[in-house]
C-alpha cells in the first residue's frame, strides 16, 4: 500500500478496501491487512502490530474492520508513516538508537538509556540495532498504552505508584497489547 499525506477520496479508499478485502466479506481481517501493508523491508508486516491496529479501529469487536473503520485506519497508518520518515534522519528505512531516542523525547518520554536499550532489543527483529516501520508503530503503541495505564494510578504525577499485586495483574491483563 502506498500512502499519501492527504486523506484520499472515499472512492479511492473504497477501491483500496476492495483490493485488500480478498475474501469479499466486507471486512478486512488482520491477515488481509498484513498482506497489504509494507514495512519497507520486503518482509511481512509484523502480525502483532497489525493485530494491535485492527483492535484499535474494530468498533464491533469482530477482529476485523469494515469500510468505515478502514478510513480511520488508513489515516492512522499514513500519520505513522510520516512520523517514521521524519525521525529516520538518514533515510535508511529504519530507526536507530539515536533516532528512537529523538522520537521518544519528542513524544514527551524521558526514559533512561537502560530502558531505551531494552526497547531497542525488544523491537529490533533484525538483530542489527535498528527498528523497522511496523515495529516502531508497535513500540510506540505499547509504550503509550503502558504509560496511560500507569498514569491511572499515578494520581500525583510524580512517576511513582504503589499498588498491590492483584491491582498490578488487573492493570496488565486489562491492557489491549
Amino acid at each position: 500500500m502506498a500512502f499519501s499525506s492527504q486523506m484520499p477520496s472515499r472512492e479511492f479508499l473504497w477501491d483500496v478496501f476492495n483490493r485488500v478485502d480478498r475474501d469479499r466479506s466486507g471486512y478486512i481481517s488482520a491477515e488481509e491487512l498484513q498482506v497489504a501493508l509494507s514495512n519497507g523491508t520486503w518482509t511481512p508486516f509484523n502480525p502483532e502490530t497489525v493485530r494491535l491496529m485492527i483492535g484499535m479501529f474494530d468498533k464491533q469487536n469482530r477482529g476485523q474492520v469494515n469500510f468505515d473503520d478502514f478510513g480511520a485506519l488508513w489515516k492512522y497508518v499514513t500519520d505513522w508513516q510520516n512520523c517514521f520518515r521524519s525521525f529516520d534522519r538518514d533515510n535508511s528505512g529504519n530507526i536507530d538508537r539515536n533516532e528512537l531516542k529523538t522520537a521518544l523525547v519528542t513524544f514527551g518520554y524521558r526514559l533512561s538509556d537502560g530502558i531505551l536499550d531494552l526497547l531497542l532489543r525488544k523491537y529490533d527483529r533484525s538483530g542489527r540495532g535498528v527498528i523497522f516501520f511496523d515495529d516502531f508503530i508497535q513500540c510506540c503503541i505499547v509504550l503509550y498504552t503502558l504509560t496511560s495505564s500507569f498514569r491511572q494510578y499515578d494520581t500525583d504525577q510524580d512517576g511513582v505508584i504503589t499498588i498491590h499485586y492483584e491491582q498490578f495483574l488487573s492493570m496488565v491483563f486489562s491492557l489491549k497489547v
